[in-house]
């Protein structure tokens, strides 16, 4: 087992370099800046549906309010999605661009989003009351444009890079304003983008007789039928735990590939739920829930294994720490805490029980009678009522949750003891070293992290493995001197991590050390990729470990604004969310 983690660590310069890719940052940052359309859309939709389950009828005004609410929202997710990742994809284009120049990023959303019409709408007329009026078909508008949107945006921006680096663009005097001179320097690279993604909408018309949406979805239709199967869903769920075990996040390598079919199928579900029928497909966004029942691992059931079944007293802290957080799908402090990442006597639980869930999943929903996900619920919705909402409020999800809850229990509990063997050894040749009664020893040991595995993660560098992390102060932080007091008196500090779970538990941290210490220290927690528009305000950021990996491209911005860039390993970052006086204390440290 060893010979296997030095072996994925050998490997994980490359898997890193996988998640920075600029592309995959953009569709991820780009969708997750559209995730209020897809959550706020889902609750007007609930108004009008659910209601009729439990035999309430609602007026039909109120519903059909609700329903054109959902569709001028999430029925033109596609169209916010190409200026969302124009967006972002123009961020990260502009650390590449020579001296001097600089793609507009509103330019390039605007122009995303035209662009992606082209590709993606069908334009007819028709007539009405006699006379002709002239029609969008705005199948393509939504989740079903959303690789339309994708091409859009990199298009456009390669494009606006392509004329800004060459000069290719209109110069005014220098007495006309800054923002009159800026819309006429795009001109040149707006039309540009815009006349390229329309010649490619009338040579698919033309060649293929469908958009170009309608294409890419029949060529890859192969692929998306594959990837519904028993192994297609083993394999998005195994690969994205493997990438979560070596340190990389996972969902942020796997998903942006399959979010446009995941969610085109959710749509999909719901269309044949609300005509009566059966909801048949299983690849669904919300298939995250059962895949990652309660974080990346399927961890929900873990930390209640730690409380009552290990004797070790370093896992029973952790299970009490984290069985709250995890409960809502924020299982970092388990992750690095166990750690489980890059523990050798997790690999197999930690990949094996997500992908046993979705098997099970698909079982059900094909030969059960239970649903395939329909309603969109947010990430952190408990899963086993996530589950149960999103199924229509079918009681035979319930079954299906208490199984693949046995189920994870059983495939983690021998793993886990196995490794609490090894832990309450340790603890017992500590106690024997110190002279020290085996108890007493015992909470000594339940403080510090497992020797065994931080020596087989101590060579990994920039990942969120839980390794050479320094000791937070367990007693609260003395009074400070002056000169200290001075340095963070007035810290605006941002805390980044994937879905701004995680981050607000360290800044909530923050926040209660600042009120202990009488510091004057705003704390604010934010998703990466949603940082670029308020980054400038903030005199410190902190990176949480799961998005560490970023650490180069966010130095190149946090550097050009004067802005202090921090990032804690695994589980220093962990010790420093449990204890406020203590993340003052490395504010002052990390500031010198």
């Amino acid at each position: 087992m060893d010979a296997i983690v030095k072996m994925l660590e050998k490997h994980q310069p490359f898997f890193e370099k996988i998640s920075r890719n600029i592309y995959l940052q953009a569709i991820k940052d780009g969708f997750l800046g559209c995730m209020p359309i897809v959550l706020t859309s889902s609750i007007f939709l609930l108004i009008a549906t659910l209601p009729g389950v439990v035999g309430i009828t609602l007026h039909q005004p109120l519903i059909d309010w609700c329903n054109k609410l959902y569709n001028f929202t999430m029925g033109v997710m596609g169209i916010m999605v190409a200026g969302t990742t124009a967006k972002n994809f123009t961020a990260s284009m502009n650390r590449r661009m020579p001296a001097g120049k600089v793609l507009n990023d509103g330019s390039t959303m605007v122009a995303a989003q035209c662009s992606m019409l082209l590709l993606a709408v069908t334009q007819f007329t028709t007539k009405f009351d006699g006379s002709e009026l002239s029609v969008f078909d705005c199948t393509s508008m939504g989740t079903r444009g959303l690789f339309s949107a994708y091409i859009a945006a990199f298009i456009t921006v390669w494009v606006y890079k392509f004329c800004v680096s060459r000069d290719l663009t209109i110069k005014l005097p220098k007495e006309v304003p800054g923002a009159i001179a800026q819309n006429f320097r795009d001109i040149i690279p707006f039309g540009g983008a815009v006349i390229i993604c329309g010649i490619i909408d009338v040579v698919v018309r033309n060649l293929m007789g469908v958009p170009f949406s309608e294409l890419l979805i029949k060529l890859l239709s192969p692929l998306f039928t594959a990837a519904e199967t028993y192994p297609g869903l083993i394999l998005i769920q195994a690969a994205t735990a493997f990438f979560w075990f070596i340190g990389v996040h996972g969902p942020s390598i796997v998903q942006p590939g399959i979010d446009p079919i995941r969610l085109a199928n959710q749509a999909e579900n719901l269309q044949v739920l609300l005509a009566g029928g059966h909801p048949a497909h299983s690849l669904t966004f919300n298939m995250s829930l059962v895949g990652e029942f309660g974080g990346t691992g399927a961890t929900f059931i873990v930390p209640l294994l730690l409380i009552l079944f290990m004797k070790s007293k370093q896992l029973k802290a952790v299970g009490k720490a984290s069985i709250v957080p995890v409960a809502f799908a924020v299982n970092e402090p388990l992750l690095f805490g166990a750690p489980m990442i890059l523990n050798p006597y997790m690999l197999i639980p930690f990949v094996a029980a997500g992908c046993v869930n979705v098997s099970v999943a698909k079982f059900f929903i094909d030969n059960v009678g239970m649903n395939g996900f329909s309603f969109v619920v947010p990430w952190a919705t408990p899963a086993p009522i996530g589950i149960f909402i999103t199924t229509n409020f079918q009681l035979i999800a319930l079954v299906f949750v208490a199984i693949i809850i046995l189920l994870d229990a059983i495939i983690y509990l021998p793993f886990l003891k196995a490794y609490d063997k090894l832990l309450c050894d340790q603890e017992a040749e500590r106690a024997a070293e110190l002279g020290l009664e085996s108890d007493g020893a015992a909470t000594i040991a339940a403080s510090t992290s497992a020797p065994a595995v931080e020596q087989a993660t101590a060579s990994v560098e920039p990942t969120a493995a839980a390794t050479d992390s320094k000791p937070v102060a367990d007693q609260p932080e003395p009074a400070a001197d002056a000169s200290a007091k001075k340095d963070v008196d007035g810290l605006k500090v941002l805390v980044l991590c994937a879905g701004a779970g995680t981050s607000a538990m360290l800044a909530n941290a923050i926040k209660e050390g600042a009120a202990q210490t009488g510091e004057n220290i705003a704390s604010s927690a934010g998703a990466y990729g949603q940082h670029t528009a308020i980054m400038d305000q903030y005199d410190v950021i902190v990176l949480a470990p799961q998005v560490r990996s970023y650490y180069n491209d966010m130095k190149a911005d946090t550097d050009r604004l004067g802005i202090k860039l921090l990032a804690p390993r695994g589980k220093e970052y962990i010790d420093l969310t449990r204890d406020p006086a203590g993340a003052i204390k490395w504010l002052r440290e990390n500031l010198d």
